[in-house]
């Protein structure tokens, strides 16, 4: 059986070698930070992020811990889109840290048999057509069949493997920070004047993130200090919200880029190696976990020899529209954050108030932003209308817990002879076959169980 090196271990690297490991690959996370850091980068868990935590029993933790938010905001708008009508048993966003989530992705790695190796930095790569070959800082050298790049916008394994990464430099800079306050807002949320736009969301601990842009600070190489942080803070708020201290300082852009290709022979990329943009509406760690679901069951069946190469190039297909999507979508949401000229906020006023009275344009807000919406179109043309769907069913998450496909037949036909888990309902089809990460791979209406069976057996075997 062909071995995996994946390089990050963030959500994404975490996400991925737990998928591999399920399917019984071996694999090696190697990552340069030497702890995981104190502080959490991304607060914001999506809804289809959620399910897909759910499909491997591991949504409960989160839930427990993390808090449901009904609405969330677009381009610090001042309406917020409601995502409470969404069809998903986790209508909401989750406010749950991402090092806490990390800490969960990495001991069920751990469990399953992956080696974590921190510490260690990847320095260089070479492949052939028979494996990857990658340097470490130490002197040290890893080989494997295949190596999956998670190591973010820098990525180092991307660079290595020659793979473009276009797009446009960073104008617009913004801050963060974790703070403690002595008289935070009644009311935590987001607000935007000609002075600056800031957003507070309260963190567990009874801290707070403040995340912001101020217009008279566009300075990216001067150090984000307390002072400025007040600063800043004061002339988007009209007050300093009484910031007794800060865990965390950094400074974020609006750099915008995507890899030509998420492949390049034996290695992959993901998460933010494959694209980086603004961190406008939380949806970096779910987009990268969610190409993480996609890639860890295809690369698994091909490192196995249950599946051809070729099977890889479907992630590129449909990972790489949805990853420029949503690029498009945070540059949106960026251009109403930085509309502060007169005529800026009377664009944002303009939209929120047709926010405020169109709840189906919330809904189209709220459904592309958590990733319910994404269909990944099938190769053949004349594929059934459910191919490439989300399935929407939740009766089918626990079924899908060590990451093989499930069968779904509707109640009026008859069994399939399958190896594999059956769940009985209405899938608007006769039968169709779910993939690993809950999107329909195949479907029929003919109630005809023997070529049903031929075909799960054709593309499971």
């Amino acid at each position: 059986m062909d071995n995996v090196i994946v390089v990050g271990a963030g959500p994404v690297g975490l996400w991925l070698a737990g998928e591999l490991r399920l399917a019984g690959v071996p694999v090696t996370v190697v990552e340069r930070e030497p702890g995981r850091r104190a502080f959490t980068r991304a607060l914001g868990i999506h809804a289809r992020t959620v399910e897909v935590l759910a499909m491997r029993g591991l949504a409960e933790t989160p839930l427990a811990e993390g808090r449901a938010l009904p609405r969330w905001h677009f381009g610090m708008l001042p309406a917020f889109p409601d995502y409470s009508g969404l069809d998903t048993p986790y209508p909401f966003v989750l406010a749950y840290p991402q090092n806490a989530l990390e800490d969960l992705l990495e001991r069920r790695a751990v469990a399953l048999g992956a080696i974590v190796r921190r510490g260690v930095a990847v320095t260089t790569l070479t492949q052939d057509h028979a494996g990857v070959r990658a340097r470490l800082a130490d002197g040290t050298e890893l080989t494997a069949s295949w190596l999956a790049g998670a190591d973010g916008a820098g990525s180092v394994v991307r660079k290595a493997a020659g793979i473009a990464f276009t797009g446009t430099d960073a104008t617009l800079w913004g801050y963060v920070a974790d703070v403690t306050l002595s008289a935070p807002p009644e009311i935590t949320g987001t607000l935007s004047t000609p002075d600056g736009a800031l957003v507070v969301a309260p963190l567990p601990g009874g801290r707070f993130r403040l995340a912001g842009f101020d217009p008279r600070d566009q300075e990216p190489d001067r150090e984000m200090t307390m002072e400025r942080l007040v600063a800043s803070v004061r002339r988007a708020a009209g007050r300093d919200l009484g910031i007794v201290a800060a865990s965390w300082i950094s400074r974020f852009g609006n750099a915008t880029r995507q890899a030509a290709d998420y492949r390049a022979g034996r290695v992959l990329l993901a998460g933010d190696a494959a694209h980086m943009h603004m961190p406008t509406g939380g949806v970096g760690l779910n987009i990268g976990v969610q190409d993480a679901m996609n890639l860890g069951w295809k690369l698994a069946a091909v490192a196995r020899g249950a599946a051809p190469e070729s099977l890889l190039d479907t992630y590129h297909a449909e990972r790489a529209p949805v990853g420029a999507a949503m690029l498009a979508n945070t540059q949106a949401q960026t251009a109403l954050v930085a509309a502060f000229t007169p005529e800026g906020q009377a664009l944002r006023a303009h939209l929120s108030a047709l926010l405020e009275r169109h709840p189906a344009v919330q809904h189209d807000l709220a459904l592309g932003v958590s990733g319910l919406d994404v269909r990944y179109p099938p190769a053949d043309p004349g594929a059934h209308p459910l191919t490439g769907r989300r399935f929407a069913d939740p009766a089918v998450f626990p079924l899908l817990a060590d990451a093989r496909p499930v069968l779904v037949r509707a109640p009026s036909t008859p069994p399939v002879e399958t190896h594999l888990p059956v769940l009985e309902a209405a899938p608007d089809a006769a039968y169709a076959l779910i993939r690993p990460d809950g999107h329909v791979w195949w479907a029929t209406d003919e109630p005809d169980p023997r070529a049903a069976a031929e075909t799960i057996a054709r593309l499971w075997g």
